[in-house]
Parts: structure tokens; C-alpha cells; sequence
């Protein structure tokens, strides 16, 4: 249960409402982060607004290198909230989902390739307190990427630091929208 309670769809308001009725029929539930965020009607409705460009602007990362990153990132922030949905829209994408029990040995498993092992220490290194991004980690990033692809995986990164930080302070946890998420959260520290 979060620390703020979600707002009720009754209490939503029309737009509320409608944006609550549309999520339960693209998710089949009303993402928690929303509901609770819809407490301020400002934020909610810029939250909306920049997730639904976050979902379209990225195109230059294979999904699945950011995907990874993003969930990687959740695990080691411990948004088990993060892990939940992202196992799902990874499953739902297509994505192999089976391979993120073996997130932590990514280094060294050979379920996980050259560039897919790159992001994932990146997120490690953009996670960690302090952080320990480096020069050269950086310049790796860029031969394997490019400069667009380096900003958008940096982008995505930061952006699930956000978001787990926050669900994690407010209590949002998992919602049980995918039940193949079996992962331990804060693996990776």
C-alpha cells in the first residue's frame, strides 16, 4: 500500500477518469504512479504528457539494449513497482523476459550480448551513489551507439532513476502485472 493513497477513480474527476478507463483497458489496470501522482492535477497531467512522448521519441537504441538498461536500473533502485511493469511491457513487446533472472550474471552469461552488457553496466554506473561513470566507459558507449544512441540510453537511464526513486518513497510496489517477475530487487549492490 503507498504512503498516498491513490486517488479513486470516483474521486478523479471527468478527465481523471477517462485517462484511468483507458489505462485499465490498455493495461488492465490503472497504473498506481498515476493514480497516486493524479493528487496533483498539474503534475498528473505533465506526466501523461511526457510519458506518452518518452514512448514515442526513443528510436535509435534497439529496444531490447534499452529495455535492459531501464530494467536493470529499477532492480537496482528497488522499484519493485518498476520491475512488475517493465517484465511486463517487455513481455509484451516480444522480449525474452525469461533472461532477466540471470540480470546479475550479465557480464559473464552468454544470454546477454557485447552492447546488451555495455547498457547494463552503464545503468549500474549511472545508479550507483556516487556514481561511476567514466571517460572511457562513455567513449565505448559512443563507438557501440553513437552519440544519439548514448543520449537516449543516458536518458532512459536517468528517467527510471526518477521514477523508481520516487514509487520507492512513496510505497508504490508491484501490482502484480506480470507474474513471471521473480526477481530480486537490489541485486546488483
Amino acid at each position: 500500500m503507498p504512503r498516498i493513497p491513490a486517488v479513486p477513480e470516483s474521486e478523479a474527476g471527468f478527465f481523471g477518469r477517462l485517462v484511468y478507463r483507458l489505462a485499465r483497458r490498455k493495461l488492465g489496470a490503472v497504473p498506481e504512479p498515476f493514480a497516486v501522482i493524479r493528487h496533483h492535477r498539474r503534475l498528473f497531467w505533465a506526466s501523461l504528457v511526457a510519458d506518452g512522448v518518452q514512448e514515442w521519441a526513443p528510436r535509435v537504441l534497439p529496444k531490447r539494449v534499452r529495455e535492459l538498461a531501464v530494467y536493470r536500473t529499477a532492480t537496482v533502485v528497488g522499484c519493485s513497482w518498476c520491475v512488475d511493469f517493465g517484465t511486463m511491457l517487455q513481455r509484451l513487446d516480444g522480449l525474452d523476459v525469461e533472461r532477466l533472472e540471470h540480470i546479475d550474471e550479465y557480464a559473464t552469461n552468454p544470454l546477454y550480448d557485447r552492447a546488451e552488457r555495455l547498457a547494463i553496466a552503464y545503468a549500474d554506473a549511472m545508479t550507483a551513489q556516487p556514481m561511476t561513470v567514466t571517460d572511457a566507459q562513455v567513449a565505448e558507449l559512443e563507438a557501440e551507439f553513437g552519440r544519439a544512441g548514448l543520449v537516449e540510453l543516458t536518458h532512459a537511464i536517468g528517467l527510471e532513476n526518477m521514477r523508481g526513486r520516487s514509487n520507492h518513497a512513496l510505497g508504490i510496489t508491484d501490482q502484480g502485472f506480470d507474474a513471471v517477475c521473480k526477481v530480486r530487487l537490489g541485486a546488483g549492490r
